[in-house]
């Protein structure tokens, strides 16, 4: 069954949100150098141990269209769920894109206008 695997964050000012999120919860956060970060500045979040409840996040300037946290939920096929997505009464926001050396990703929204992002990992992806 797919599961949300990871959050994002978009910020005006990611500087800002770096800084409100480490006073106020302790997150830490590292700027993500791996394969296909350029052009994108954007940054790991790490809300906790390894072992621990919960999931780490990322964080990035706001896109246009994007007005809150995106959950991300991992699917072995993004070409699948993005027509499940469809069929189902969602949309296809953004269709399916490699991120180098992890995977392949598509953003959606759901039939109540809530957007989220689905992603299959792979890290053979160009």
């Amino acid at each position: 069954m797919p599961r949300i695997v990871h959050f994002e964050v978009p910020a005006d000012d990611p500087n800002r949100a770096q800084e409100f999120y480490k006073q106020t919860f302790g997150w830490k956060f590292d700027k993500w150098e791996g394969p296909g970060a350029a052009p994108m500045d954007y940054w790991m979040i790490k809300t906790g141990e390894e072992g621990t409840a919960g999931i780490n996040g990322g964080l990035s300037k706001r896109m246009p269209g994007h007005s809150g946290m995106t959950n991300v939920i991992d699917v072995p096929s993004v070409d699948e769920y993005c027509r499940k997505v469809q069929a189902n009464g969602g949309q296809l926001l953004e269709g399916k894109m490699p991120i180098q050396g992890v995977g392949y990703f598509a953003s959606c929204k759901d039939t109540e206008g809530n957007i989220f992002g689905i992603i299959e990992m792979d890290k053979n992806a160009k």
